[in-house]
């Protein structure tokens, strides 16, 4: 999969609150980009704890769940974006079908 944006990514790691998270997020990536998901079945055959949402939308639990990270996929192209990376109580004030 080509994963759009890793800045995104490298930006919420080099938070001072948040690097214990780079680790975590840097294997996702790693797996991301070697995958070749062809629908959320097999997302969800690769990650148990990610949940599928509406408009493509992928909510995968980080550091054991205390980050979430939210991307949108083309399964067609083989694309996903990165849409929102935070904490929890940031994640419950989207409204992830949105972002």
């Amino acid at each position: 999969m080509r994963v759009i944006s890793v800045k995104r990514l490298r930006e919420f790691w080099k938070q001072p609150d948040c690097k214990d998270s780079e680790q975590a997020l840097r294997a996702w990536y790693t797996e991301a980009k070697k995958a070749s998901w062809k629908g959320p079945h097999e997302i969800k055959a690769q990650y148990k704890n990610a949940s599928i949402v509406g408009k493509n939308r992928v909510v995968f639990n980080i550091c054991g769940n205390k980050y979430r990270l939210v991307v949108a996929i083309k399964y067609d192209f083989g694309i996903v974006f990165v849409r929102f990376i935070g904490t929890h109580k940031q994640y419950d004030r989207v409204q992830v079908e949105e972002v």
